[in-house]
């Protein structure tokens, strides 16, 4: 059995899982995140850090194929599309990958 918390003396240390997206142990997800065997697989074997990159994904996915997510088909595809971004053949990053700075935008090009 796995515990969501290890608690020393100290601090509490968050529950690790060695992530299927990045590929190292990394602090998991607190909780599932919806029930079924897909949420329930993603809480143990994916990363807080790479759940994170999910919303980006799912908004490109979204807007590429026209969903509307009150359709039960629509759900379907975002789940399986969801499925594949963390468990399919080319799911894993690249070794050494890290996310990119997010620096503020400064506007756009200076006009002459």
């Amino acid at each position: 059995m796995v515990l969501p918390f290890v608690h020393t003396k100290e601090r509490a240390m968050a529950r690790m899982v060695h992530c299927v997206k990045f590929g190292r142990e990394l602090p998991g997800l607190d909780r599932p995140p919806f029930p079924g065997p897909l949420g329930q697989r993603i809480y143990e074997q994916v990363s807080a850090q790479a759940w994170r990159l999910w919303p980006q994904q799912a908004t490109l996915i979204i807007n590429h194929y026209g969903l509307s997510l009150g359709d039960p088909n629509a759900q379907q595809i975002l789940m399986k599309a969801m499925e594949e971004f963390f468990f399919g053949e080319n799911a894993p990053m690249p070794e050494g990958w890290t996310p990119p700075t997010a620096a503020p935008a400064k506007g756009g090009p200076r006009r002459k």
